[in-house]
């Protein structure tokens, strides 16, 4: 499996991350959904970290069954769909920048 991930590394204004949580479950999940090829979505909002550590507020992570599928995903119009939503969202509740990962994943059951 592929996984594409987007880390959002930054801060949420003071006083916003609800709103923050709230736009993106809201505006900008429905979005990152259609993404052809897709085969979940998880995004994840940050808790904690360690002492010194970067602050990601948020990271997503979308699935996919091979590189292929991913390329055609960031090939279609629901990428420059997502891309608005996105930017509509961090230009009120984000201050940093996004980026992108692609990965090979290895799950080992315990």
């Amino acid at each position: 499996m592929i996984t594409r991930y987007a880390l959002f590394e930054g801060k949420v204004k003071d006083g916003e991350a609800d709103a923050f949580r709230n736009a993106v479950i809201e505006t900008i999940l429905p979005k990152w959904k259609q993404f052809p090829g897709a085969l979940d979505v998880r995004v994840s909002f940050a808790e904690a970290r360690d002492e010194g550590a970067p602050e990601f507020p948020m990271i997503l992570a979308v699935n996919y069954p091979d590189l292929a599928a991913v390329e055609a995903a960031l090939a279609s119009p629901v990428r420059a769909e997502a891309r608005a939503a996105t930017e509509a969202v961090l230009s009120r509740f984000f201050e940093g920048r996004i980026h992108h990962h692609v990965t090979v994943a290895h799950e080992f059951a315990l």
